[in-house]
């Protein structure tokens, strides 16, 4: 189950946009790349290969939803996760700390792990460093993430110190028992840039397969989330991936792959197509609204997605007005083939030199659908200084 990761066009500023490729066993990544979500070992609405038509190559699975639902023993005993869900490709798993710390009941945590009681059922779990690992080990995953401790957005500095340096605790632990898995450490510190600094030059130091940055992307403003990039960018190594978790937003994929990130994840291009949100080149629609109800041309012109090739935005917006299911796959289907295309688009604007260009254009032309994120867009610090 060992990775490797290949950085083919680099200036050797740790800080700029890079293109290169993450082989797995389970097959080759190129970088930037977005991974869609399959909390529960499914794409919302999609199949297997409608999610590979879009160009995906590696999906998200979420450890603390199966370990509770169906069970990572069962999924162990049915062959392991690529079997169980049909994907043939890499899988990434989060190990859930987000979610133990966000949905579960009665979280107390300790240097020993977290005790909570389960949404669906109210029953108690110790989920503990190495309970987490063991519990990606048996799905198979390609990528395990360790357990990391989240705060509050009003917790005090020494409560988010504590929780950033106990994540790091956590890692020691946890790749003790992970054998050849490949495990990311998670780098996190709340929005105090010192502290994600000081922790980025400690996990750069731990000779991981791979480092991310969690605790971003959680109602913070656009430039917060930028300086924080700005920061731990420069102090890890050049060699080895850099995951932002939980973002997909098309401007901040490309904010964030200037400074220097590698892979993203997020379960926007999904949620925002059941309700229908779309990305276009120009910003978001919701096509929902009355006015799309006779448009006949695709839900985006310069999409090659299968929706946008075969069907008009009219029939799109008759489905989710009918709450028709088939609505909920295509909408899906063009957001994720967006964000993936955005990649392909990023990478070969830095293979060929001018992602520069590329990405000022882009962010030129992309008007975020919130009026206070537009305006922090227009205040934010240029990212090509």
């Amino acid at each position: 189950m060992n990775i490797s990761f290949t950085c083919e066009k680099n200036t050797n500023n740790p800080i700029g946009p890079r293109a290169g490729k993450l082989i797995t066993s389970h097959g080759t990544i190129t970088t930037p790349a977005f991974m869609p979500v399959g909390t529960l070992a499914s794409v919302k609405a999609l199949a297997p290969e409608d999610v590979l038509a879009t160009g995906a190559r590696i999906i998200l699975v979420n450890a603390y939803h199966l370990y509770l639902r169906p069970t990572h023993n069962l999924i162990e005993d049915l062959g392991g996760i690529h079997k169980f869900m049909g994907w043939p490709g890499p899988i990434l798993s989060d190990s859930g700390g987000f979610q133990v710390f966000s949905l579960s009941k009665l979280v107390n945590v300790s240097e020993e792990g977290v005790r909570f009681r389960s949404h669906h059922d109210g029953s108690e779990h110790h989920y503990t460093p190495e309970l987490a690992i063991k519990i990606q080990k048996a799905l198979g995953v390609d990528i395990a993430m360790q357990l990391d401790e989240l705060v509050k957005s009003d917790a005090s500095e020494n409560e988010i110190s504590e929780a950033a340096k106990r994540t790091l605790r956590w890692y020691e632990r946890s790749r003790k028992i992970a054998g050849d898995s490949p495990v990311f450490p998670i780098i996190q510190g709340g929005f105090d840039s010192k502290l994600r600094g000081a922790i980025a030059r400690e996990v750069a130091t731990l000779d991981a397969p791979g480092i991310a940055i969690g605790g971003l992307s959680v109602g913070e403003s656009k430039d917060v989330m930028q300086e924080i990039i700005e920061v731990v960018t420069p102090e890890l190594p050049i060699n080895r991936p850099r995951y932002l978790m939980g973002v997909g937003s098309p401007e901040d994929l490309i904010t964030s792959i200037a400074l220097g990130i590698d892979m993203f994840d997020c379960v926007l291009p999904t949620r925002l197509g059941r309700t229908g949100g779309i990305f276009t080149d120009t910003g978001r629609v919701n096509i929902g609204s009355a006015r799309y109800r006779d448009v006949d041309s695709p839900l985006s012109e310069n999409c090659d997605c299968s929706t946008c090739s075969t069907f008009t935005t009219a029939y799109v917006h008759h489905l989710l007005r009918n709450n028709e299911l088939l609505g909920y796959r295509l909408t899906s289907i063009h957001n994720i083939r967006f964000l993936i295309r955005l990649m392909e688009r990023a990478r070969l604007a830095i293979l060929e030199n001018n992602f520069e260009d590329f990405a000022t254009d882009f962010l030129n032309r992309y008007i975020p659908a919130d009026p206070k994120i537009r305006a922090e867009q227009r205040l934010k610090r240029p990212i090509f200084d």
